[in-house]
């Protein structure tokens, strides 16, 4: 079965042309929303596509522009619709996801922890879990911040979805000649050096076969002026369907 992917934004973080990069992944009748940052239900807004209609929102990392709209989804949620959405969350971010970003605006009587706004399910490295009929996932740790967790995705076995990662050519070469990866959608940072980000000077060194496979996203907002400059790597844009 056909992943389709939609993107409720593609930028970076200091991004002000582009959304938060977020996606909405369709299965089957089931709709994940991977990462819910600030501009999120913004985004949702002016796609026409209630809050109520996400299955479920699976978070990578708790960096502002992937998890700053949590709080006004659980809230919704909670007020418009009388239930807690579903989480999945890396085992390691559940903590730190509750007690420095979430407790401060959430916690109040009768929400005391992250189980108390969610329904949460833990996701453990090394182990595939089956979200949906046709979707499963394997949560990949990639290097952002030194000290912090952060994690990409490995969907249906066969397409990688990165979070905000630093230059992995070696993973994404294990990916691609032994482990079956047939599209990757990788973040890019167009300039300045990538002490945080992979840089498209890096994504460009990797071989064509691997660069066949990459569409661009996170992006900053000068990414028009890179159109025709990227190789065989196209750029994602917001809003748009795309089939995996």
């Amino acid at each position: 079965m056909t992943l389709r992917l939609q993107m409720l934004g593609t930028g970076g973080a200091f991004a002000k042309r582009y959304y938060n990069n977020n996606a909405l992944l369709y299965a089957d009748g089931f709709t994940l929303l991977i990462d819910c940052g600030i501009t999120a239900p913004l985004a949702l807004h002016h796609m026409g596509k209630p809050m109520e209609a996400i299955d479920a929102v699976l978070i990578t990392h708790i960096h502002g522009d992937h998890v700053g709209g949590l709080e006004e989804y659980a809230f919704r949620m909670k007020y418009g619709h009388g239930r807690k959405p579903v989480l999945y969350v890396p085992e390691l971010l559940a903590e730190p996801l509750w007690e420095n970003t979430l407790k401060g605006g959430l916690g109040q009587d009768g929400i005391d922890s992250l189980e108390d706004a969610f329904h949460v399910h833990l996701l453990r490295e090394g182990q595939i879990s089956e979200l949906a009929r046709g979707l499963s996932l394997e949560i990949i740790r990639t290097p952002h911040i030194p000290g912090k967790n952060s994690y990409s995705l490995y969907l249906n076995g066969e397409i990688f979805y990165s979070a905000d990662m630093i230059f992995q050519p070696e993973l994404l070469t294990e990916l691609v000649r032994q482990r079956g990866c047939r599209k990757i959608l990788h973040e890019v940072q167009l300039t300045g050096p990538g002490q945080v980000h992979t840089t498209l000077e890096e994504l460009l060194s990797l071989p064509a076969d691997l660069r066949e496979k990459i569409s661009l996203m996170h992006y900053g907002d000068e990414m028009e002026s890179f159109i025709g400059r990227t190789k065989e790597m196209a750029f994602l844009h917001q809003h748009e369907i795309y089939d995996l």
